[in-house]
């Protein structure tokens, strides 16, 4: 497989390609200081750097199954990593920037981390916990574990507004896969997609005025790689969602946060 890492310019309305690898490479986080992207592939995680993009690999000690699920605090000091060594074994660390030795955050497994609180505080992820999915939050230095909300639906991708006022998700609680949000307390829970597609990852931009997400074809089961999908933006003023990416990715797309500091441009990963 051919992986292509593009960039989606929002005033220019297109994307173009950073880098191109001969393997699989997924999920771009955005650094806060603008000047390079953090992506997964084959159980390590890379640098690629805006300037000259090529995959420079970051130290993980001790780890080598990590997922798509990675990020970068809100001061880009530190990284926050989701390790598998097995299904359903999945944990959360964290580690300097730089690279080096990992701090394990939960002790509960399977934990996805997904999204970080702009205060950096607070880690919140996906979590199973007693044959059930739900959206669970944890402090960043660890402890105890706060799940939102759970129930027998699928819960994912839980992401912050960047006021710090909402997590947005997504669920099928209401029978189809669609976008929702809540309260951090996990209150006020709110529909707020409602269509033919099979709606995943949502991620409100650093401007708070959209929400970037993935959109599968209707009866997808799960959120598979390698099928046609969309990147679609939703306008939180006036609610209009408009497609502004088609193409051959689905898992790996843009699973973890991956807009520009800026809120003028966003990462995501096509296939071949």
């Amino acid at each position: 497989m051919r992986s292509y890492l593009d960039i989606y310019d929002l005033a220019a309305g297109k994307s173009d390609t950073l880098l191109a690898h001969d393997g699989h490479i997924e999920a771009p986080n955005w650094a806060p200081t603008g000047d390079h992207l953090i992506v997964n592939g084959a159980g390590r995680l890379y640098r690629v750097a805006l300037d000259a993009p090529a995959l420079d690999p970051i130290e993980v000690t001790g780890l080598a199954r990590l997922n798509n699920d990675h990020g970068i605090s809100p001061d880009g000091a530190t990284l926050v990593v989701s390790d598998s060594p097995g299904r359903g074994t999945s944990l959360i660390y964290t580690l300097p920037a730089s690279g080096g030795q990992p701090v394990r955050i939960t002790e509960n497994a399977p934990s996805w981390w997904h999204g970080w609180s702009p205060d950096g505080a607070t880690l919140a992820y996906t979590c199973l916990r007693d044959g059930q999915f739900g959206i669970a939050t944890i402090p960043v230095t660890g402890g105890d574990e706060t799940v939102l909300v759970t129930s027998p639906h699928h819960y994912d991708g839980p992401d912050y507004t960047p006021d710090g006022a909402w997590i947005w998700f997504n669920s099928d609680r209401s029978g189809s896969m669609e976008l929702w949000r809540m309260s951090t307390d996990g209150r006020d829970l709110e529909q707020m997609t409602e269509d033919k597609r099979v709606n995943w990852f949502p991620h409100p931009s650093p401007d708070g005025r959209h929400v970037l997400y993935l959109a599968y074809e209707a009866g997808t089961e799960g959120h598979p790689p390698e099928r046609n999908v969309e990147l679609r933006l939703m306008d939180l003023e006036t609610g209009d969602r408009r497609v502004l990416v088609a193409l051959f990715g689905g898992q790996g797309t843009i699973n973890v946060p991956c807009w520009s500091p800026d809120g003028t441009r966003f990462a995501f990963m096509r296939y071949a």
